[in-house]
């Protein structure tokens, strides 16, 4: 599958509604065995098996399932830290301490997101993150990812270089969600590496 077009939000959110169309598709049997297989590779990363802390989130809906993931992390001894969504967009984050410490949360009308229950550690906690699990909806060949649009992790990432923070940012999707073309915007940053339920591919970054 691949996308062509003058680079701009109108291409982004035609994209998004066809990948957001095929993800709707997907069976709970789907969601379970895609979830599992993720896990298995996303733990085979050199880059979250030498993390101390990991920064991740957790899946909702149709997306690629990360719970089995962040019990394995956590089981390994890793410092996961979840996301709470502020109401300007923004990211505060707490320490993920197993299925029993997150609330579910409705924002407005939107789905509602399962975040930490426990203490808020700010924004800039995701500075002290030795990798980034980011949510996407798909990757082109050179690493861009096409986000939900709604530009949280765009601070993020521009909170993270602006600290000088340099994790690995790995982003987590269905095998046919690598696409040749994502239509990109100036702030748009690539991304290290996508972990999909078949395997792993990385990105060759610019000096």
């Amino acid at each position: 599958m691949s996308h062509i077009g003058r680079p701009g939000e109108p291409d982004k959110r035609s994209l998004r509604r066809e990948l957001l169309a095929v993800r709707n598709r997907l069976t709970a049997d789907d969601l379970r065995e895609t979830s599992v297989a993720l896990a298995g590779r996303a733990l085979e990363l050199p880059e979250l098996a030498r993390a101390g802390t990991v920064a991740a989130y957790v899946s909702v809906g149709s997306e690629p399932g990360t719970r089995a993931l962040l019990d394995a992390l956590r089981a390994r001894g890793v410092r996961v830290l979840l996301p709470a969504l502020l109401p300007d967009n923004d990211l505060d984050w707490g320490v993920y301490e197993g299925e029993g410490s997150l609330a579910r949360v409705q924002h407005g009308g939107r789905m509602a997101l399962f975040e930490p229950a426990g203490e808020r550690l700010g924004p800039d906690a995701v500075t002290t993150a030795d990798a980034v699990l980011l949510p996407g909806l798909a990757v082109d060949t050179r690493g861009m990812r096409l986000g939900r649009g709604g530009g949280s992790y765009d601070r993020v990432l521009a909170r993270l270089e602006r600290a000088g923070a340099r994790p690995a940012l790995v982003v987590l999707l269905y095998d046919s969600e690598v696409v040749e073309h994502v239509p990109e915007e100036p702030h748009d940053r690539p991304v290290q590496a996508v972990v999909t339920p078949s395997g792993v591919r990385r990105f060759r970054q610019e000096p």
